[in-house]
């Protein structure tokens, strides 16, 4: 019986990628192993969209070749599907398979275990002064499977398992590469979501946190039954018995008032909005080829707070764009500054070879860009405090986490908050707590009798 282990880069699409490669491996009989040292074979499941995320990977090709020498390194996903020459071309590496292909990892990456009638179907595009090293990528818009399986945290896998429902994105910002690595729009249909969540909760979780790259784009691929994001949360609701869901980022597009609504009245919803911003100029919107104007994005968000008065509302927020002048920036500062955020999510812009934006003229030098970086993270500091310091004295909602310091068991608020709660408690558990202090960016609080 052979071993594996997959470790992944970047974001929750990434990691429920790498957990359906985890199940491929175990369908097939290999067991996993505790940490890649140990590993007949290592798969490195990539993100790209920063220059800073293909040097994570290329670091972690040298540390698994250094700690592993004699495994099979497996690299995947994004970085592999937009250079998967450059990718093979790193000592180590075995095998390059693209997102096309990650669907059919395992039976790639073991041979052995190859049906006769599916031998020789993939797609090998170079293998041109590479050697033995084998490259499996072909056109991602081709692509049509949807691949995922449920993600559980490391730390806290008895709790908030993570679903992806959604893959691909059919927009093109200017300044991202998503759509060229993973293709077009594509969701997963309504039954085997409820399959899934059902899954779930027959196994005893009681959050599920859905996701996907463009997630309110859920359904419009999909023909002969709901294909509205609204019909998918509304079936959740009415055909599982899933305590509290919880939906991860949203685009401002796709924040309707229906959407809002339902989450507002359903107890079973965390309130908890995540809305894309990017920036709060005009121009910069623009130029970046978002679909939305700032002040269609502000009447969102004020939406949102006004259906939901303690709701958490994150953004994320990109900073020294190609072009991006003091006024520009400015114009991001005071929106931020206006708006009722409860946490940020700041990025300084970075390159990404083949986009729109890489050819810009007017690149932003690094010091500003990182200068504004941390006006905005500060802002968002104080933003996040003020909101923490609210529920002081207050009764707040949250499930139990497994992480335990001693003296306190880890938790997370209903409307996402990190929150210490006295004494040790089991993990999975919706509880209600009182809150009596909000400090090093955790709240801190004791449970209340049942």
């Amino acid at each position: 019986m052979g071993s594996f282990y997959v470790e992944n880069f970047g974001c929750r699409a990434t990691q429920a990628d790498g957990a359906a490669v985890e199940r491929q491996f175990r369908e097939r009989g290999l067991v996993r192993a505790d940490r890649a040292s140990e590993a007949q074979v290592v798969v490195l499941n990539t993100c790209t969209v920063t220059a800073s995320a293909d040097r994570d990977v290329r670091a972690a090709i040298r540390r698994v070749r250094r700690e592993n020498p004699g495994c099979q390194i497996v690299v995947t996903g994004c970085y592999a599907q937009r250079a998967p020459e450059e990718v093979a071309a790193l000592p180590g590496v075995s095998l390059v398979i693209g997102n096309s292909h990650k669907h059919r990892l395992a039976e790639i990456a073991l041979p052995s275990l190859r049906s006769p009638e599916n031998a020789g179907t993939f797609v090998l595009l170079s293998t041109l002064s590479l050697g033995q090293r084998r490259l499996y990528v072909s056109d991602i818009f081709a692509h049509t499977e949807l691949l995922a399986a449920p993600v559980f945290d490391a730390a806290n896998e008895r709790a908030r398992p993570n679903l992806k429902v959604q893959d691909g994105c059919d927009n093109r910002c200017s300044f991202c590469v998503i759509p060229s690595v993973r293709g077009q729009s594509r969701s997963m249909p309504l039954r085997q979501v409820l399959a899934e969540v059902n899954t779930l909760v027959a196994a005893g979780y009681h959050e599920v946190v859905i996701s996907g790259i463009n997630l309110g784009r859920w359904g419009r691929d999909l023909a002969g039954e709901p294909t509205r994001f609204e019909d998918l949360i509304r079936a959740v609701l009415e055909r599982t018995s899933l305590e509290k869901l919880r939906i991860s980022s949203v685009e401002p597009m796709d924040w309707s008032d229906e959407l809002i609504q339902l989450m507002a009245e359903s107890p079973r919803i965390a309130k908890h909005a995540h809305v894309p911003m990017q920036a709060g100029s005009d121009r910069i919107l623009r130029a970046m080829h978002r679909k939305y104007r700032p002040w269609h994005y502000r009447e969102k968000v004020e939406t949102i707070r006004a259906a939901m008065p303690t709701a958490a509302i994150g953004a994320d927020v990109m900073v020294g764009f190609p072009g991006e002048t003091d006024q520009d920036f400015d114009e991001t500062r005071r929106m931020v500054e206006e708006l009722p955020f409860t946490y940020l999510h700041v990025f300084t812009y970075s390159p990404r070879p083949g986009t729109p934006a890489a050819a810009m003229r007017n690149q932003v030098p690094d010091n500003i860009a990182r200068g504004r970086n941390r006006v905005l993270r500060d802002l968002a500091s104080e933003k996040k405090l003020a909101f923490m310091r609210s529920f002081v004295g207050k009764t707040v909602e949250a499930i139990t986490l497994s992480g335990f310091d001693g003296a306190h068991t880890e938790c997370l608020t209903d409307n996402y908050l990190q929150m210490r709660m006295r004494g040790r408690h089991e993990a999975n558990l919706w509880i209600r707590a009182l809150v009596g202090d909000a400090q090093g960016g955790m709240l801190t609080a004791t449970r209340e009798s049942i």
